[in-house]
């Protein structure tokens, strides 16, 4: 899962990006984007790694992307490098400032930065939607591929995030290589200061955070950055002195597995105990495909012990010895915690 870290110049975006990562990039230097992968932290992982001692033991990752930030007090847009740069993104992370930088003039402004935010996603949008629309006309596409253009068209004019749209109102796959910004899943991090730490978000950026179709959470990066240099002990104490439940990792973690509906499931033995994200509501067969290609293409049955009902009787043996282990077709949606183990032929 690849995450692009996105913002206006001085919103702490690359404080976040290190919190996260726990790089040390320097701050306010442009250029390429800059890449951290942190893996996903799973006690279900811990629990399986202790039971089967393998020699090798995988977690999810999460790449974080530090995407260049605009400079200039008086610039708000966004260039067309950057557009490109947050297009090849799998999902968008929204830095707003809800702190005071000598730096900047003026005070923050979390709201009217989300909306600018907004506003040039949506114009780029629109641009790419518009020519290709005017060219399905001009060559006499289907109908259906007319009719998609115009839906995506409609909303844009109205200013709503492709995103918004349901499945079933719009074939995305007429989309594909586009990299619209607006149907790219959004979790938007307001970056406050300190002695908000532990604040709730403003209602009236909470509401709108929702009428986009995004996800919001609050984080002090400053703080966060020099919490992540710390011992597991030493960062609960500091946490709940600050009245903050969880890590920003943690929390970042957590609210983009629930935006992008993502869950795990398992494959394990002696050589390796692994976890492997996909969309709530995969099947089987694709949910092999993670693992190999072959096994996707090959793909006989897969054989499914549910996690709870692993511990519950301690072994694979055990759970065959007691009639639970299920066989699964290809058509099995897969899901959060199974444990699978796929037979195919190639």
């Amino acid at each position: 899962m690849k995450i692009g870290l996105v913002g206006f110049a001085g919103s702490g975006k690359t404080t976040v990006f290190n919190t996260m990562t726990g790089l040390d990039v320097p701050v306010g230097f442009g250029g390429e984007v800059r890449i951290g992968t942190v893996r996903v932290p799973d006690e279900r992982i811990d629990r399986l790694h202790g039971i089967f001692h393998p020699k090798k033991t995988t977690y999810a990752e999460m790449s974080f992307c530090d995407v260049p930030g605009e400079h200039g007090a008086e610039k708000k847009g966004l260039s067309p490098k950057t557009l490109q740069q947050i297009r090849d993104q799998e999902a968008l992370c929204l830095v707003l400032r809800d702190f005071d930088n000598p730096a900047l003039e003026g005070k923050p402004d979390p709201l009217g930065d989300l909306e600018a935010f907004h506003t040039e996603c949506v114009f780029a949008d629109l641009e790419m939607i518009d020519k290709r629309l005017q060219r399905a006309k001009k060559e006499h596409a289907s109908p259906s591929e007319v009719a998609a253009f115009q839906v995506a068209h409609a909303a844009l004019e109205s200013e709503r995030p492709l995103r918004s749209i349901p499945e079933a109102e719009l074939d995305r796959g007429l989309f594909k290589g586009f990299g619209l910004l607006t149907d790219r899943p959004l979790l938007v991090a307001v970056n406050v200061a300190e002695d908000h730490a532990s604040a709730p978000m403003p209602p009236d950026l909470e509401r709108r955070i929702k009428e986009l179709d995004a996800a919001g959470l609050t984080l002090c990066a400053s703080v966060e950055a020099d919490i992540a240099t710390m011992g597991a002990a030493e960062q609960a104490e500091f946490l709940r002195e600050l009245g903050i439940e969880a890590s920003a990792l943690d929390r970042f973690i957590r609210t983009a597995y629930g935006l992008l509906d993502l869950i795990a499931y398992f494959t394990v033995g002696e050589d390796e105990v692994r976890a492997w994200t996909v969309t709530r509501g995969t099947k089987a067969r694709r949910a092999a495909g993670k693992i190999h290609s072959d096994l996707e293409r090959g793909f006989i049955r897969a054989e499914v012990i549910p996690y709870a009902t692993f511990l519950e009787h301690g072994s694979e043996a055990a759970v065959k010895s007691a009639g639970k282990l299920r066989v699964e077709g290809q058509d099995y949606v897969v899901q959060d915690g199974d444990i699978l183990h796929v037979r195919f032929n190639v």
